[in-house]
């Protein structure tokens, strides 16, 4: 017995000690990759009035009929372009997948955007693990028919029927709407990452800001936005990965988000002093709209960010519509 111990231990620090090793690694090139991005200023990409968007997907809802859990898909409307940002989980792989049942609960159809974009290739993001792994997405149990409808991704990722645009640099989209490119991390379990978000040029507002999961960190995404962008940012929704006192996704009573995909190292989980950081980070910007999704942040960050910003927070609901104009 004291042998099969002593090898499982064996075993479990050979690949701690890689995994450490990799992360290193890792964070050194996600720094290179950083400093070596060659960010041009976007002069002419227009505005947009009037904004909608509305979670399909997100840990809270606004009516019981709505399925809630820990992925994200919004529904993102502006006056020329309709895009399905992300498309949930589906953990259990059920169907309809959540994602499908709300937007029939909420009278959403196919027809109702005519773009996809992905943040990033994670399971909670892409319709689960078994997408994740073939580099691919699905709203579905089982992919379904999406007509002819332009998909950007910030990987090399596949999907069939459609030829999906690789997003990895800043990719305008339509009129006031474009990718700000990808940014990397490297995650001490998950590995390396790289995630891109949306930007909205608000007419007589400002750069609202669309993230999926927040893997490149606030401070990155705010100096990517201040690089692209001579407006200034007027907001910021979605997804920022702050699970400081719990965790959405637990297996075995472990609060898996705590240490999975932080971009951390596991003895050093994220603070909620490092939260009011990034928050003190984006008051300096003097935003208009603020709005954190609770399927990657505990409560106890979202409240930080309500108490900070009380006037403009905004709650992230499934079928909670979110309107600027």
């Amino acid at each position: 017995m004291m042998i099969v111990i002593l090898i499982l231990l064996g075993i479990v620090l050979i690949l701690f000690t890689y995994l450490t090793i990799r992360f290193k690694s890792g964070k050194r090139k996600a720094e290179l990759h950083w400093q070596h991005s060659n960010i041009q200023k976007m002069h002419n990409l227009g505005t947009v009035q009037f904004c909608q968007i509305i979670p399909l997907i997100d840990w809270y809802t606004s009516r019981e009929a709505l399925k809630g859990e820990a992925g994200v898909s919004y529904l993102i409307e502006t006056d020329n372009v309709s895009i399905l940002f992300d498309v949930g989980f589906n953990m259990k792989q059920t169907d309809p997948s959540p994602l499908i049942n709300n937007m029939k609960q909420l009278g959403i159809t196919m027809d109702d955007f005519d773009t996809i974009v992905i943040s990033h290739n994670h399971l909670d993001h892409v319709g689960g693990m078994k997408w994740q792994r073939q580099r691919t997405f699905s709203l579905a149990n089982q992919q379904i028919d999406l007509g002819e409808k332009t998909v950007y991704t910030p990987i090399p990722m596949t999907y069939p029927g459609l030829s999906p645009i690789l997003s990895k640099n800043p990719t305008v989209i339509s009129e006031g709407v474009t990718t700000i490119g990808t940014i990397a991390n490297q995650d001490f379990y998950s590995g390396w990452i790289e995630e891109q978000a949306l930007a909205i040029n608000m007419k007589g507002k400002g750069i609202l800001l669309i993230v999926g999961c927040g893997h490149q960190t606030l401070p990155k995404i705010l100096m990517r936005a201040e690089s692209l962008f001579e407006e200034p940012i007027y907001g910021i929704i979605g997804g920022l990965h702050y699970p400081v006192t719990a965790s959405r996704i637990k297996i075995m009573g472990i609060n898996m988000q705590k240490y999975i995909g932080i971009c951390r190292p596991p003895w050093s989980p994220i603070t909620i002093d490092a939260v009011k950081e990034n928050i003190d980070l984006l008051k300096k910007r003097n935003p208009g709209v603020v709005a954190l999704s609770a399927h990657d942040s505990c409560d106890e960050s979202i409240a930080a960010f309500k108490n900070a910003f009380p006037a403009i927070y905004k709650e992230v609901k499934v079928g909670e519509r979110i309107v600027i104009q």
